[in-house]
């Protein structure tokens, strides 16, 4: 069935050869007066053009408008001469007039609406070429500047790595750290969140491909880390990013300092969501915050990033410390998701 679409998309056929297209309109004309002149007893009087409507409707159909006009003349002429009386002439007679006219007008009409309809199809063939090939660039310039955002923006990571080599306050060393592994966070995101053709991820999708990533790059192949999420929840192009960073954040602070002194421990991530609220969870049974910790005065710019973005999403963020396990909380409103 496929095949049809394609022969439509041809339409007109033979146009680098239209001798062929020709050759074999007469042959539906040949084929046309053949058969009218086999069935002329069992036609009534007055149907004179019956057969050949379908040779010039074919002829216009596959070989186009001229070839159509050549039918409809040839066509014209056969069924005037032996089939409109008086026969075997061309007299010019009243009746003979009006049928004439008639069959101009159908077979005119028809040859029309043909080529405008070829016409139609020929454009949007067209179209669909020019979006096709849009497509195609608009999916390689995306790459391409994911590419070199990424590119950039783990480069940045590296210069401020090197520039905390050459600053002896303890205080301006941490901030500077805390400043290249947010700006390599937002480097995995950009390489993670999106796919090459520019759609998002669904929202377990990223999350695992996140954690792996970062769990790779942390060098600590004994920690595991799971995901617990709905499939199928996207996230809003503009909850997007604050979403991940924030996420990101989570278990990138919960290897780093959880099991800052061990290569083994879990990790669990959870996504539940109801009518009106979204929470995201990131839970770990790795030593927990030092004592006397509380997150609103925390001055770590990675978690003060987590405190703004949080508000960002008219939501708010806590974290928590019970059974030997501390699990950071990220609630906002519904509609920050969207179905897929």
């Amino acid at each position: 069935m496929r095949d049809i679409p394609d022969l439509l998309k041809r339409l007109p056929l033979c146009k680098s050869r239209p001798v062929t297209g020709y050759a074999i309109t007469l042959a539906f004309c040949a084929a046309a007066f053949g058969v009218r002149w086999g069935l002329n007893s069992a036609f009534p009087a007055g149907f004179p053009f019956l057969t050949f409507f379908p040779a010039v409707i074919l002829s216009s159909f596959l070989f186009g408008y001229r070839a159509g006009v050549l039918a409809a003349v040839l066509c014209g002429l056969l069924a005037w001469y032996f089939f409109i009386p008086p026969l075997h002439s061309f007299n010019v007679q009243h009746t003979t007039l009006v049928a004439m006219l008639f069959y101009l007008g159908v077979v005119a009409v028809d040859i029309l609406l043909i080529h405008w309809m070829q016409a139609a199809n020929q454009r949007l063939a067209a179209e669909r070429e020019r979006s096709t090939q849009l497509a195609a660039t608009r999916e390689l310039l995306f790459q391409e500047l994911q590419h070199r955002v990424s590119n950039n923006l783990q480069m940045a990571a590296a210069v401020l790595q090197l520039q905390k080599r050459g600053v002896a306050d303890a205080a301006a060393q941490a901030a500077i750290a805390d400043a290249a592994s947010t700006l390599a966070l937002i480097g995995k995101i950009q390489r993670t969140l999106y796919r090459p053709d520019g759609e998002l991820l669904t929202l377990d999708e990223f999350l695992r491909e996140l954690s792996a990533e970062i769990n790779q790059s942390s060098g600590k192949a004994g920690i595991d880390i799971s995901v617990q999420a709905m499939p199928g929840i996207m996230l809003a192009p503009n909850s997007a990013i604050p979403v991940a960073l924030i996420m990101a954040e989570a278990i990138a602070n919960a290897i780093e300092h959880g099991f800052a002194n061990t290569n083994a421990g879990q990790i669990e991530v959870r996504v539940q969501k109801d009518a009106d609220w979204v929470e995201l969870s990131v839970a770990d049974n790795g030593a927990g915050p030092p004592a006397g910790f509380r997150l609103e005065s925390a001055d770590s710019l990675g978690l003060k990033i987590v405190k703004a973005l949080a508000a960002q999403l008219s939501g708010h963020v806590g974290m928590i410390r019970a059974n030997d396990q501390t699990t950071l909380l990220l609630r906002f409103p519904a509609p920050a998701l969207a179905a897929a």
